[in-house]
């Protein structure tokens, strides 16, 4: 995947797991850093309380005709200037001052699925 493509889209699609084994999907905005993606989310929304019990999940770029579908873990993870920089850049959004989106995970790429990058 080229870091070109992985910093022009704005959202990636977050597959989680709910206690009782279903799936949650929900969009979100991203950076990538390196190896990993980082996303922002409450700590309170559904995806963080999945992530609390199974931090095990499955991200994908909204583009169906070029896929990009990674299985990874999302652990909560302090930002480094680099991550918080690039957030500030593609959105600009200062992650450290938001008061509702507090907590940043960073997915380690376990399996890419497809790779279809252009």
């Amino acid at each position: 995947m080229s870091a070109e493509r992985l910093s022009s889209q704005r959202n990636i699609w977050v597959a989680t797991v709910r206690p009782d084994g279903r799936p949650h999907l929900a969009p979100v905005w991203f950076v990538a850093e390196g190896k990993a993606l980082y996303f922002v989310t409450d700590p309170k929304s559904v995806k963080a309380r999945n992530l609390q019990r199974n931090p095990k999940v499955a991200v994908s770029l909204e583009d169906g005709d070029a896929p990009y579908i990674v299985e990874g873990l999302a652990v909560v993870v302090e930002p480094s200037a680099e991550v918080i920089a690039l957030f500030k850049h593609k959105y600009d959004w200062d992650i450290t001052t938001d008061k509702q989106y507090t907590q940043v995970y960073e997915v380690s790429v376990k399996k890419r699925v497809m790779d279809h990058g252009r």
